[in-house]
């Protein structure tokens, strides 16, 4: 089975594909600006291996706001 080019995809398919773009970029920006902002007393590991995450499509970024960070105290 061929590939599709992006011309031969429907308009609604390459819309889904845009907006799945989107909140994956926006996920990503969200984990790296959180990382640099943190100390590393509020992150369980490495703050290198979460920026590593962070790029690994959906499951980094949404790892690392599940088990990455620790509660903050107050």
């Amino acid at each position: 089975m061929r590939r599709k080019r992006w011309s031969e995809l429907t308009q609604r398919q390459q819309a889904a594909i845009a907006a799945a773009a989107v909140v994956q970029a926006l996920l990503s920006a969200a984990t790296l600006l959180d990382l640099r902002r943190r100390p590393s007393t509020q992150v369980r590991g490495s703050k290198k291996l979460w920026v590593a995450a962070a790029f690994v499509n959906f499951v980094g970024p949404i790892a690392y706001f599940s088990f990455g960070r620790r509660a903050e105290r107050r």
